[in-house]
C-alpha cells in the first residue's frame, strides 16, 4: 500500500477485488485489443484486404500488453489511444497497418466503457440478488414475531419483525427491476466515426451501403452484445451513463433506508448488526456497540446518490456531436459510483446475514404500549356486554390520558388496564382485560403478507437468478 500518495478509500477499504478489476487498467486495455480484433475480423469478413495471418498475430498478443512501450509513447504524442495502437503494432508488425482501420478513438474508448459498465452491472446484480435472498430468509424466520410498529417514529399498531424486513426487501426488488431493464438494453456504440456518420467506411468500402450496414451488428455479436445504438455522434449518448448511475443511486437509497432503520432499532436494543468478539465500539466508552456498518452503508449511499448528478449534468451539457468535458468527469464518477455501490452491497450482505434479534426487549416495549392499542377491542367487548359506545369512547379517552401521564410524567408503568377494570362502566375484570393482551391478535395480516411476499416475489427472483445466489461479503475494516 502506497503511504506517500493519495489512494482512494473505495479501493483500500470498501470495494471488492472483483469490482476493482472490472475498472482496472488491465481490463480496459485488454478490452481495447479485443475490440481491435473484432473490427479487423469484421473488415476481413466484409472483403477488405486483411489476412488471417494478421488476425492471428493480433490474437496472439491480445493479453500480453506492453505497457512500458505505451507509456513512453504517450509521453511523446499525448494521446492514449494512438499510444496503444503504436504499442500493439510493435508486437504485431504484420498487422500494424490495419489496427484501428477506419475507427476513431471512441471506437475503443466508448465501446469499452459500455462493456465495463455492463460487467459491473452484472456483479451488482449478483450481490443485489443475494441481499434480497438473505432478507427473504430473515423475513421468513421472524414473520410471526410481533413488534411495535412506528409511524413518525411514534408507537403505532403492531407489525412483525419479518414484515418490516419485507419492506426493505421490496425496495431492493424494485431496484432489481430497474437494473434488469437497463442491463437488458445496454448496446455498443459500434464504429461510426468522428461525427457518427461512418464516412470513413464509405471510403473503405467504396460506398457499398449494404456492406457498411453489416459492420455494427457484426462487431456487437463478436463482443457479446445484441446490437449497437442506431445513431450517435462521435460518442454514445451520455444519457446511458445517467441511466446506469440512476440504478446505482436507487440501490443506495434502498440500502440507506434499511441501514437507518437498523440503526434506530439498535438504539432501541431490539435488533443489532453483527459485532465481532474483538471489535471496539468506541475509543472512549468501552461498553458501546455502535452500528458502524449500518452507518457506513448510509455514508457511502449518500455519496452514490449525489454522484448520480454527475452524468446527468454531463449528458445535459454535451455540445452537438461531442465535447471532451465529459472525459475527466466520467473517469471519476462512473468507476467510483460502482465501487461505492459494490461496497454498500457487501456491507448489506454482511449486516443482514448476521442480524441479531432480541425478542424479550421487543416484547417488553410492545407490551408497554399494547394497552393503548387494545382499547378499541376492549370498547367493542364492553359494547357487546351492553355498554354505550359513545360513553365508553369518552371514558377510554380520559383514562388513556391519565395512564399516559403516569408513564411520561410520573415515570410509572402503564396502568391503563387497571384503570379500566376499576371503572364499572366496562364491566370487565383485570383478568379478562389481560386476556386481550396477546400481541399476535394485533399484527393484522402481517405473517400472511410475509408468506405471500416470499411466494409471489422473493421465490420467483430466487428461481430466475439461482445461478447468482450465494454471494458472500468480505468486510476489510
Amino acid at each position: 500500500m502506497a503511504t506517500d500518495r493519495y489512494t482512494s478509500p473505495l479501493s483500500e477499504r470498501y470495494a471488492s477485488k472483483e469490482m476493482q478489476y472490472i475498472f482496472s487498467q488491465d481490463m480496459k486495455f485488454k478490452t481495447w485489443r479485443k475490440l481491435w480484433i473484432a473490427l479487423a475480423e469484421t473488415e476481413k469478413e466484409l472483403g477488405l484486404d486483411i489476412t488471417q495471418e494478421q488476425i492471428d498475430e493480433l490474437k496472439a498478443h491480445a493479453e500480453d500488453i506492453n505497457y512500458d512501450v505505451a507509456r513512453e509513447r504517450e509521453k511523446l504524442v499525448r494521446h492514449d489511444v494512438m499510444s496503444h495502437v503504436y504499442a500493439y503494432g510493435q508486437q504485431c508488425p504484420k498487422a500494424k497497418g490495419i489496427i484501428h482501420l477506419g475507427a476513431t478513438s471512441c471506437y475503443v474508448g466508448d465501446n469499452t466503457d459500455i462493456i465495463i459498465m455492463t460487467e459491473a452491472l452484472k456483479l451488482v446484480k449478483k450481490k443485489l440478488v443475494s441481499v434480497i435472498d438473505e432478507l427473504g430468509k430473515f423475513a421468513e424466520k421472524y414473520k410471526d414475531q410481533p413488534t411495535l410498529a412506528f409511524t413518525h417514529f411514534q408507537p403505532a399498531q403492531p407489525t412483525t419483525v419479518g414484515k418490516r424486513a419485507t419492506l426493505w426487501a421490496q425496495e431492493f426488488c424494485l431496484d432489481l427491476e430497474e437494473l434488469d431493464f437497463v442491463l437488458s438494453n445496454m448496446k455498443l456504440l459500434g464504429s461510426k466515426g468522428t461525427t457518427g456518420t461512418q464516412a470513413s467506411f464509405l471510403e473503405l468500402f467504396d460506398g457499398d451501403q449494404k456492406t457498411i450496414d453489416k459492420i455494427d451488428p457484426m462487431i456487437a455479436a463478436k463482443m457479446g452484445f445484441k446490437e449497437c445504438y442506431p445513431v450517435s455522434g462521435q460518442t454514445y449518448s451520455r444519457k446511458i451513463d445517467t441511466r446506469v448511475c440512476n440504478v446505482l443511486a436507487g440501490i443506495a437509497a434502498s440500502a440507506h433506508k434499511m441501514s437507518n432503520d437498523i440503526r434506530l432499532l439498535q438504539h432501541l436494543k431490539e435488533v443489532e448488526e453483527p459485532f465481532e468478539k474483538s471489535q471496539i465500539g468506541s475509543s472512549a466508552m468501552a461498553y458501546k456497540r455502535n452500528p458502524m456498518r449500518s452507518e457506513r452503508i448510509a455514508s457511502l449511499a449518500r455519496y452514490v446518490m449525489i454522484d448520480a448528478l454527475n452524468p446527468a449534468i454531463t449528458s445535459a451539457t454535451q455540445w452537438f456531436e461531442r465535447t471532451l468535458d465529459d472525459s475527466a468527469n466520467k473517469r471519476l464518477s462512473i468507476p467510483e459510483g460502482f465501487l461505492a455501490t459494490d461496497g454498500i452491497l457487501d456491507l448489506c450482505l454482511n449486516v443482514v446475514d448476521g442480524l441479531v434479534v432480541y425478542p424479550k426487549v421487543i416484547e417488553k416495549r410492545l407490551m408497554s404500549e399494547l394497552p393503548f392499542m387494545a382499547t378499541e377491542n376492549i370498547m367493542m367487548d364492553a359494547v357487546k356486554a351492553g355498554g354505550d359506545r359513545q360513553e365508553l369512547h369518552e371514558k377510554i379517552r380520559v383514562l388513556s390520558m391519565e395512564a399516559g401521564k403516569n408513564v411520561k410524567v410520573e415515570g410509572k408503568d402503564n396502568n391503563l388496564l387497571e384503570l379500566i377494570a376499576a371503572d364499572e362502566s366496562f364491566n370487565m375484570t383485570l383478568e379478562e382485560l389481560q386476556k386481550c393482551m396477546d400481541p399476535s391478535k394485533y399484527v393484522g395480516r402481517a405473517p400472511l403478507q410475509v408468506e405471500n411476499f416470499l411466494k409471489n416475489v422473493i421465490n420467483p427472483i430466487r428461481e430466475a437468478n439461482k445461478e447468482l445466489l450465494g454471494a458472500k461479503a468480505e468486510i476489510n475494516v
